[in-house]
């Protein structure tokens, strides 16, 4: 027998690699399938049996990604086991390459189980979100998928470009970042929305819904939705759609009608009224009778305001701080204190306010000459 196994080992040499490492790379190979068949068979299978009896869907869906992936790993570990048997017997650059390629294996396989598993994550992530109370992770969770995506697969070509093409990760780094410099600046308005977005978010300047007085844009503005690069507005004067970027929106100024210091809903009306040649009872008399409104209107806020704020030329100058209890009632208060200061004054048989006397001597010294 010994002779027997003396003559098969003496024409059994591959690489010049003795027949008892030829042996036992044989035997890593068959325990390596064997034990992928396993884990696969039995292994997998019983998780799979204990996913389907949960509730969701995710479990069983995250199962069925790594099935295959989680196969190769063990593939590519007994390939390691083999390379270290026979490494002895290899040059450097083979085992380099071998070593390479087996790295490259396993940042694929990673990268893809990443990849694959992304639409997952998103999902999971937008239950939990749905369970908290700010509104950013709403706007930032439907974007992480492609970014774990990108993610993956920028690492597999850093790892690819340095097996197959010999670059360094530091100088494909070097590449990218650069590139993703010159991106920025192409890009900078969107990055700077972006970052808008988050600013709106935290700070909450804003919520859809709210009612807005924007800088440059004319009349009240109502939110309608909040997105990752612009704000969409309806123009309550026109009843039409504006979208505005987000950077505008936190560098111009914003009065958030909606928003209140106290714990009531109010939103101002400001009237200021000047008068000519009244006396003081009049001012007194047309103060008090503005006191009054509030109190015949039960849209009208009772902690409203009125003041006589001194004198502008020949004027006497009123000022009135109404407030409505709610947006809603915003235009129709304004237009019942107008109609009812013009009561008052009609009352007080006031039939002009402020009249400007302009007077131009050498004008008049023009006319008289052209009269002559």
């Amino acid at each position: 027998m010994l002779e027997i196994w003396n003559a098969i080992t003496a024409h059994l040499s591959i690489l010049n690699i003795p027949p008892a490492q030829i042996i036992l790379v044989i035997a890593i190979l068959l325990v390596t399938i064997v034990l992928r068949g396993l884990f696969l068979q039995i292994i997998i299978k019983r998780i799979e049996a204990w996913t389907s009896r949960t509730n969701t869907n995710l479990d069983d869906e995250l199962v069925a990604l790594l099935k295959q992936p989680l196969g190769w790993l063990i593939l590519l570990g007994g390939l390691w086991l083999i390379q270290l048997v026979i490494a002895g017997h290899l040059t450097p650059e083979v085992n380099k390459a071998i070593t390479g390629l087996i790295d490259l294996g396993l940042v694929g396989t990673i990268a893809l189980i990443v990849y694959r598993a992304a639409p997952l994550l998103g999902v999971f992530l937008s239950q939990l979100s749905a369970r908290t109370k700010t509104e950013i992770d709403d706007i930032i969770v439907p974007y992480l998928p492609l970014f774990f995506r990108t993610i993956a697969t920028v690492i597999f070509l850093l790892k690819a470009g340095e097996i197959l093409l010999g670059a360094s990760a530091t100088a494909l780094l070097g590449l990218i970042g650069g590139a993703g410099i010159t991106f920025g600046l192409l890009f900078k308005d969107i990055l700077s929305d972006w970052f808008a977005t988050i600013v709106i978010y935290s700070d909450k300047l804003y919520h859809p819904g709210d009612y807005l007085v924007v800088s440059g844009v004319d009349g009240v503005v109502q939110v309608v939705k909040i997105g990752i690069r612009s704000t969409k507005l309806r123009l309550v004067a026109r009843d039409s759609i504006q979208s505005m970027p987000n950077s505008v929106m936190i560098t111009g100024r914003v009065d958030n009608w909606t928003q209140n210091a106290g714990d009531t809903m109010s939103i101002g009306i400001p009237v200021i009224l000047k008068i000519d040649n009244i006396t003081s009872a009049q001012v007194a008399r047309i103060c008090q009778a503005i006191r009054e409104i509030p109190q015949a209107h039960e849209f009208f806020n009772q902690k409203s305001v009125v003041w006589f704020s001194g004198f502008e030329g020949n004027a006497r100058v009123i000022n009135v701080r109404l407030f409505v209890n709610d947006v809603a009632f915003f235009f129709t208060g304004w237009d019942q204190l107008n109609l009812d200061i013009l009561k008052i004054l009609e009352t007080e048989g006031i039939d002009h306010l402020q009249v400007y006397i302009r007077t131009d001597p050498q004008g008049y010294h023009n006319w008289q000459e052209g009269k002559n």
